[in-house]
């Protein structure tokens, strides 16, 4: 980038700068909405919660199957292989 062209872009700048800001909190909350970890613990949970019967098979199947769709969702984002 010439001296001519960053002169006459610098009113600019701090719109850049916002754009660059924006740009990295998005990519925060879509690394942490996108983390299998959560959603892998509240599957362990589920399980514990069945087995302790604290919850009936119905609700344990409903639930896992939502926790399960999330994970292929996820896994789409990440475009990681299906285990």
């Amino acid at each position: 980038m010439g001296l001519l062209t960053q002169i006459a872009t610098l009113p600019l700048a701090p719109v850049r700068g916002v754009a660059w800001v924006l740009d990295r909190i998005v990519e925060a909350a879509e690394d942490e909405y996108y983390d299998p970890r959560p959603v892998q613990q509240q599957l362990v949970e589920l399980e514990d919660a069945l087995l302790s019967g604290e919850i009936d098979e119905e609700t344990f199947d409903r639930r896992e199957d939502e926790l399960l769709d999330k994970l292929e969702e996820i896994r789409a984002h990440r475009g990681t292989p299906q285990p």
